[in-house]
This record gives structure tokens, C-alpha cells and sequence, in this order.
């Protein structure tokens, strides 16, 4: 089959030279295992880098592109079981979101080839639990956020630093710094990462950067989120345009009619249409400490996704301290619920951080236990001053 062969070529084209964080978090033993994440963070790249790293022929394990037009005619639940009869042991499915049933497919195929094992790939917008046969109960599922900042210098610069932990941060800094190399200067190419360096596509071509992700939202919008149950593709336009809208005031707390007025989105599907730009990982919404995001509360305060987005949407020049924020929060959002506390900019956990630049001080969580500054400019901690930075090694 000619879809085999495309396999194979993918696969040996598929470069080794740098893997992403979750290519060594993901326990591979498991049978079934699913990756989700938003466009153009790398999802497909893993899954290659790791059946070619499996050095097995194609007859035992192949790569199926589910938005290639061969499934457009052609049965997945046949392809799978040609595959298994003729031999095969490992199968890899990406864009599994493009074809319809696909988790009942993928479900027939787990309980009926005990010795299949599948890796499959999704849109961070579909929700694993509320497809027809859940496979919830039988997928390990991870996800896959954007480069940090110790990524982008390995892919970048291939130098290679180690992770530092959220505690490690707050607790035992200097002894991280110490196994960093002497002439390491962390504020050498940070900006440089803020403006470019969260989707992988940058190493390709950074003067187009910003030309792709326009196209990337757009693609995300007008293709993506067609797989949301509920979402009429017809409204992709004033999506559009809401994107637009918050990218000029981020962050802000949300007026709801306001934002109906300017986008011509009714007042009652604003709260819906925010909860999927979300689920899609571009926007980020945040609540007081005390309360939890659902898709139909209003949420205190809006950001957009990261900071590669800030610079590429933004029709001026992005603000420094909305861009220390939004990253701030990317570096977290994965792993962590962060809350907007009464004292201090945000809160994980028990503590309170204030993000500022190198002259912010204490005066706005003086008074606060367990509470950080997080300060932009500066290459080490010092007592509850802690530099923006480092943020970007946790991954």
C-alpha cells in the first residue's frame, strides 16, 4: 500500500538531533498511549523520533497520518487490520481527530489485537472522556505544551542545560546555578526566546515566524475547532475576531457585553467561545483564588497563551509587563492551577508570586507568608527575589 510507504519515508526522514521534554516523560511500555497538545508544538516529530528510535521494518510498525486524503475513501479499522495480520506490532496514528469515530476505532483495535500496541496523537480541543467507547479508562494521555526556554537553547544553540523543579526554585536555587557552566549568561538570549522561542517551527525560518503563527490561529480556528461538538464552523469569522480583540487588551478582565458588541458575537456565547480558544491553547483563563474555570463561569482575567503569541498578534508593541506575565503563567499551565490572589499577581499552591522587573520590591506582598518577587533582568536569587528565567527550565 502506497500509505505504507509514505510511512517509511516519514520515518526515515524524521531527525533525532533534538527530542522533546516528553519524549523522555512518556511511559512508552504502556499499549496504549495518547498525545495532545495544540498545533505546531511538535506532536508529530515526537512520534516518529520514537518508532524510528524502535528500529523495527515497516512491516512491523507504521505511521498513519489520519488527515491524509487515503482515509477519505479507505476503511481505518481494515488498514489496522491488514496491517496486524500482515505482522504488525506497533502503530502510530496522528490527527486521529480527522476521522470520524476514530476513539471507537481506536478502541475495537486496543481490545481486539492484544498485542497492538498504539500511539496516537490529538488536538489539544477534543476531550479524551467524552468520546464514543472512552478511552479514558485505557490510554495513558499526556500533553504537550511549547518549547521552554532551556528547550529553546538546545534546539537553538544545542547547548543543554538541566531541569530545575518548582521547588528547587523556591528552595534550593544556588545549588542548580552551580551546576550551570561558569560563562552561562541566562539573559543572553531570553528575550530573544520571549519574542520567538515557544513554537519549534522557529528553527525553520524566525524572519516568517510570526507570518506562521497568524496562520497557524487561523488554521487552529477554521479547521481545528470544527471538531468541537457544538461549534458551528460558521462562526469561525467572529472567533477571528475575538482573537483579534483580546490580543490588543490582554490581560483584562472580560466585559461580556462589551466583547459581544465589538466581535457581533451574542452575549450568551462569548463565555462558550472563550472556554474553547482555551481548549485550543490560545488564550489562558484565569480565576480568584477560591474558584475554578468551567465553561460556564466568567473568568476574572484573560492572557493570551504565551509569548510568541503576545508578539505575533499584538498590533503595537507588546507591554513588558504583560509579556513577563504570560510567561510567567505558559511555564505552568501544564502542571500547576495558578489563581489571581487579592495581595500579589498570582498564586500556586500555598504561595503568592508579584512578577516584575529588576527594581520590583516586596511592598505589594510584604505582609504575606510564602510569598515570592519574580524579578525580569536579574541572573540569580536572593532571599525571596527570584529571576524570571529560571522559570523556563522546569521542562
Amino acid at each position: 500500500m502506497q500509505i505504507f510507504e509514505h510511512s517509511e519515508r516519514q520515518i526515515n526522514f524524521a531527525s533525532e538531533a533534538f527530542k522533546r521534554y516528553l519524549f523522555f516523560d512518556i511511559d512508552w511500555r504502556n499499549r496504549l498511549i495518547g498525545v495532545k497538545g495544540a498545533r505546531g508544538t511538535g506532536k508529530t516529530t515526537l512520534l516518529l523520533q520514537w518508532l524510528k528510535s524502535q528500529k523495527i521494518s515497516s512491516k512491523l510498525g507504521v505511521y498513519l497520518s489520519l488527515d491524509d486524503l487515503y482515509f477519505s475513501t479507505n476503511s481505518l479499522s481494515k488498514t489496522i487490520d491488514t496491517f496486524y495480520k500482515n505482522g504488525g506490532k506497533i502503530l502510530v496514528l496522528d490527527e486521529v481527530h480527522k476521522y470520524k469515530d476514530w476513539s471507537k476505532v481506536i478502541k475495537n483495535a486496543y481490545d481486539f489485537y492484544p498485542d497492538l500496541k498504539i500511539v496516537f496523537t490529538g488536538s489539544s480541543i477534543i476531550d479524551i472522556t467524552k468520546q464514543e467507547g472512552d478511552l479514558s479508562r485505557r490510554a495513558v494521555i499526556y500533553e504537550l505544551s511549547g518549547l521552554s526556554y532551556r528547550e529553546y537553547l538546545e534546539l537553538k544553540y544545542k547547548i543543554k542545560y538541566p531541569t530545575i523543579t518548582f521547588d528547587e526554585i523556591l528552595f534550593s536555587s544556588k545549588k542548580y546555578m552551580e551546576q550551570l557552566p561558569i560563562n552561562f549568561r541566562p539573559l543572553s538570549f531570553f528575550k530573544e526566546y520571549l519574542e520567538f522561542g515557544y513554537y519549534p517551527f522557529v528553527i525553520e525560518n524566525q524572519e516568517s515566524f510570526y507570518q506562521k503563527i497568524n496562520q497557524l490561529v487561523r488554521t487552529i480556528i477554521e479547521y481545528d475547532m470544527a471538531e468541537i461538538q457544538g461549534f458551528d464552523i460558521r462562526s469561525a469569522k467572529k472567533m477571528l475576531q475575538l482573537i483579534s480583540v483580546i490580543a490588543q487588551q490582554v490581560p483584562f478582565k472580560p466585559n461580556i457585553s462589551s466583547l459581544a458588541l465589538k466581535t457581533g458575537i451574542h452575549r450568551n456565547s462569548i463565555i462558550n467561545y472563550l472556554y474553547y480558544l482555551e481548549q485550543a491553547k490560545l488564550i489562558t483563563l484565569l480565576c480568584s483564588s477560591g474558584n475554578s474555570i468551567s465553561i460556564l463561569q466568567k473568568p476574572d482575567k484573560i492572557f493570551l497563551n504565551n509569548t510568541s503569541l503576545l508578539y505575533a498578534l499584538s498590533n503595537e508593541k507588546a507591554n513588558i509587563g504583560t509579556i513577563r506575565e504570560t510567561f510567567f503563567i505558559s511555564q505552568f499551565r501544564t502542571k500547576n492551577e495558578i489563581t489571581l490572589p487579592l495581595n500579589g499577581d498570582f498564586k500556586i499552591d500555598i504561595y503568592t508570586f508579584e512578577v516584575g522587573g529588576k527594581n520590583k520590591t516586596n511592598k505589594q506582598i510584604s505582609n504575606l507568608p510564602n510569598s515570592y518577587v519574580v524579578k525580569d533582568d536579574i541572573e540569580n536569587a536572593h532571599l525571596n527575589h527570584l529571576p524570571l528565567w529560571l522559570f523556563g527550565m522546569m521542562y
